[in-house]
This record gives C-alpha cells, structure tokens and sequence, in this order.
C-alpha cells in the first residue's frame, strides 16, 4: 500500500453533507482540507456501473487538474429485494429538473418493494468505495458496508438523503433519528475510512 504524507488532500465531491462527514472523519489529522469549490473544479461524469469506477473517475480526475493527492467517494443504498437497487444510482433516483428530492426517492424505493410484493424485513445496505488518487495515476481502493433494513415510514430529519428509511442492524432508531455522531462512527463510510487511515503516515 502506498502511504499517504502530504499536508493538504483535495475531497472531490460537492456534495455538502459527504463533504463535513469526511471532514469530521478527518478531524484529528493535520490536513488542509480542499473541495472541488476550493479548486473551482467541475464533477466529471460518472459513467462506471460500479461504486469503484465512478469513485476513480471523480478521484483521478481532481487529480491530474490540481496536481494534488485527490480523496473521492462513492456510495449508495442497495436493496436485496430490488437486485441491489438504487446502487450507483442513488442519487439518480433523487433528481429532478429542479435538485434533488430524496423524499421522492425514498417512495420509489418503497413504491418497487410493494409492486415486487417484497416479504419484510426488507434487507439493506449502504456502500461506500473510497479512492485515494495520486497525480501519477496510482490509486488506493477502500471499501464499507453497513448493514440494516428498510423501514416505511421513514422515521427522523436528521442526517441525508435515504437515512430515514435506513434502519441499521442491532439499533432501534434509523440514521435519519440517530445522532450524527453516532452515525458518522458505525456508517459504511466511517468503515472504509477505518482502512483509508492505515495509508497515512
């Protein structure tokens, strides 16, 4: 594995809520934190079918425009019951001409369960791949799970996106009721952030 040594890391998102998870996640280390609006960089396109491709495609591309060690995640919800659904297309599920709404995609996801007659509970996962990319086009891969079920109604305001219907083995409140904190320490990307650390130095 190579090891990461460098004081500034550039975080390819523009996502907001992805971007002060990892921040936090982050927030022991002595970094200069940079986003994509810092480096006034643009999203490429995702066009991979997995987590791993459109993580790299972010990661290497912030890369080899900034010249700087570039952190990329990609993650999403994926529904046994609906082959893995929504999956890489999450955030897809979400858009509309004017943003995304994630109350609409909460009720596409209990919207296939019901037409597919799906027997509860309904088993879930959130996935996350991180890619740690260097300028010279090598890259590390990280990758967590977090297992749990889908709950309808969807319960909680806190957190982003799918949390609400999201409730995670062995607790008894969704990430949408939790405590930010308390997710942040047992999420999918709190996982693989546990294995991203073992590359700094």
């Amino acid at each position: 594995m190579r090891k990461f040594s460098g004081s500034q890391l550039l975080v390819a998102t523009h996502n907001s809520g992805k971007l002060e998870e990892i921040v936090a996640l982050l927030t022991d280390r002595e970094l200069t934190i940079l986003s994509m609006k810092d480096c006034n960089l643009e999203e490429p396109a995702e066009t991979e079918a997995t987590f791993v491709g459109n993580a790299r495609i972010k990661a290497h591309a912030a890369a080899q425009a900034t010249g700087l060690v570039a952190l990329a995640d990609d993650s999403g919800l994926c529904v046994d019951a609906l082959d893995g659904a929504p999956g890489v297309y999450t955030a897809d599920w979400a858009e509309t001409p004017t943003g995304r709404n994630f109350a609409m995609a909460m009720t596409r996801v209990h919207r296939e369960l019901m037409d597919r007659a799906a027997p509860t509970p309904w088993a879930a996962s959130f996935a996350c791949t991180l890619v740690l990319a260097w300028p010279d086009g090598h890259d590390e891969v990280f990758e967590g799970r977090a297992y749990g079920q889908i709950v309808w109604p969807g319960l909680g305001d806190r957190g982003h996106g799918y949390d609400p219907i999201f409730l995670p083995d062995g607790f008894t409140e969704t990430f949408g009721q939790m405590d930010r904190w308390e997710k942040n320490r047992l999420s999918h990307r709190a996982k693989a952030f546990e294995k991203l650390l073992a590359c700094f130095t």
